[in-house]
């Protein structure tokens, strides 16, 4: 671990203590492939903490105070911005990927981005990725009381946030994944991937899904288009099985699907994941030290990970 100078808190900024971190994948690929900025960097795309030191013309914040972190940064004077799609700023991006992240003891933060959140911290350092993303994507599809959604992968940092906020939305939702715990998570149907199909054709009469959400990537590109009724939506953001996919438009056309891809949320979005997500359920397989990071990354991509990854800060 090496030590770095304290970051201090511009005008309108919040100095934050980290006090926990997750990892995701985008960690992993920080730091062995993706071009970041600055260097040496620090990485970390989702974290929590509390608010040690307030910037000048900061309001609405106390010291003390625990926060979750809307971890893009953004100018809110572009075109995407102002339609309400920050993390599509055309001057923004990623905190831990283009600006140092959260796998530190402190950061300074833009107090636009912190809200207020007194719930677990493991649901705190869950919202600015694994949750976000899959709840812009239930929304980007429009889940609703009624919806048939199949989620891929329910078992991994994202799907355990689709399965649940798809049941808050009303849908009815079979959870495919090797794991049976995602029926904790409220899921109508736990299936494996072999059985899939059978049981989404069962559990709807035949018609299919009306949204599958594929996190997965290409590895599960053909078995999701199989699971899609007419009418239906494929939502996808993740690639970690691949990300070259072989489109047979026939049964794109033929039964009117719309391919959606999305990519985390947007501000409104992540603040109504802090009131939704209050009660939401984490399930963690490893917690690790700060002076552990590089084992907690190296665990993201195991085959043997059955929950989140996460890092104890302070």
């Amino acid at each position: 671990m090496t030590e770095v100078e304290d970051p201090h808190p511009k005008r309108g900024e919040l100095l934050i203590d980290i006090t926990k971190a997750s990892v995701n994948p985008i960690d992993y690929y920080t730091i062995t492939s993706l071009k970041v900025s600055p260097l040496p960097h620090i990485p970390g795309t989702e974290f929590t903490g509390t608010v040690s030191q307030l910037g000048e013309e900061v309001k609405g914040f106390s010291e003390g105070d625990r926060v979750a972190i809307y971890t893009r940064f953004f100018d809110g004077r572009c075109d995407m911005c102002i339609k309400g799609r920050e993390m599509l700023c055309r001057n923004g991006g990623r905190i831990g990927v283009d600006t140092d992240g959260g796998f530190a003891e402190k950061i300074a933060v833009n107090s636009l981005q912190a809200f207020k959140f007194d719930g677990p911290e493991e649901i705190a350092a869950s919202l600015p990725v694994a949750a976000l993303t899959a709840y812009h994507a239930l929304k980007e599809a429009e889940v609703k009381l009624g919806t048939i959604v199949v989620v891929l992968g329910a078992s991994g940092n994202t799907g355990m946030f689709a399965t649940q906020l798809a049941r808050k939305m009303g849908a009815t939702v079979i959870a495919v994944s090797r794991k049976s715990w995602p029926k904790e998570l409220g899921a109508n149907e736990v299936v494996d991937y072999s059985e899939a199909e059978k049981v989404v054709r069962e559990v709807t009469d035949g018609k299919m899904a009306d949204v599958v959400i594929n996190s997965l990537g290409a590895g599960f590109w053909d078995s999701g288009m199989n699971l899609l009724g007419v009418d239906s939506k494929l939502v996808t953001f993740g690639t970690l099985t691949g990300h070259e996919v072989k489109l047979d438009l026939s049964k794109l056309y033929s039964k009117h699907v719309k391919l959606i891809g999305t990519n985390r949320g947007s501000l409104r979005e992540f603040s109504e994941l802090v009131e939704i997500c209050r009660d939401c359920k984490v399930r963690v397989w490893k917690e690790f030290e700060l002076e552990e990071g590089a084992d907690a990354v190296r665990s993201v991509l195991s085959r043997e990970r059955d929950g989140r990854v996460l890092i104890n800060v302070s």
